[in-house]
């Protein structure tokens, strides 16, 4: 297989994850991915259920919106995934839903604070919630402003270290260097926006979590220092 061949895979693999793993209602969300050597962006269809999506129906799109390939219009939120591909070059991946938990932040314009380490062991800080357009932004290029606002919420953040945001009365962008690894952190996202939420009833003034706590649990996963999970197998067995 083709690098394009092999990333349409993996698109089509997590767009059908996303109803499966509990990210969507009706065809309310869409995975992308990018390969960075040619700049094609590979996306969901426009309002096409996840269970008839095939390899072919994908749209191939360049970083400029050019459809490349594909018989189907392109996903409506396109332009907000090229825009966070174009200021975001670490990012190989882009999921949106309206996952409920996450999406009731959004509506509610709050940042989701990183209040334990649930929280720590995936995003390193708290989440983002973008302004809400302004009423010239919603009725020009709606879609791509729409990654301008993610975009200009993240200022000198590092988008690999908080791999979501929330769209203000929108909803969630997550993403990740594939398309897996960006349902996950969607995944997550949606996770702690629940148990945020519940900790901030039981206690509303609740503190974010201490920024030593916050690094060892982020940093215990990524980094040269990182302890959690199994070592890599050697590539051979030692001598003798």
């Amino acid at each position: 297989m083709t690098r394009l061949e092999d990333l349409k895979a993996s698109v089509l693999a997590a767009n059908r994850g996303l109803p499966r793993n509990g990210l969507v209602t009706l065809t309310w969300g869409n995975v992308s991915a990018i390969d960075r050597e040619s700049g094609l962006v590979v996306i969901k269809p426009s309002g096409v259920a996840y269970e008839d999506l095939t390899i072919d129906s994908l749209a191939v799109l360049s970083l400029s919106g050019e459809r490349v390939d594909g018989r189907l219009a392109p996903s409506s939120d396109a332009p907000t995934h090229l825009v966070l591909y174009r200021d975001l070059p670490g990012i190989g991946a882009v999921v949106h839903t309206h996952s409920r938990w996450a999406t009731a932040w959004a509506q509610a314009e709050r940042p989701i604070p990183a209040l334990g380490t649930t929280h720590a062991d995936h995003f390193g800080g708290e989440i983002p919630c973008t302004r809400p357009l302004t009423p010239a932004e919603i009725e020009g290029a709606y879609a791509e402003t729409t990654g301008d606002v993610i975009v200009e919420a993240f200022g000198d953040r590092d988008a690999s270290r908080v791999p979501g945001v929330l769209v203000a009365r929108h909803g969630p962008f997550a993403w990740g260097v594939t398309a897996e690894s960006a349902v996950e952190n969607a995944q997550v996202l949606e996770a702690i926006a629940e148990i945020a939420l519940h900790t901030l009833l039981l206690a509303p003034d609740a503190d974010p979590i201490d920024s030593t706590l916050l690094d060892r649990h982020f940093l215990r996963k990524r980094g040269p220092g990182a302890y959690y999970g199994q070592p890599d197998e050697p590539a051979t067995a030692p001598a003798g």
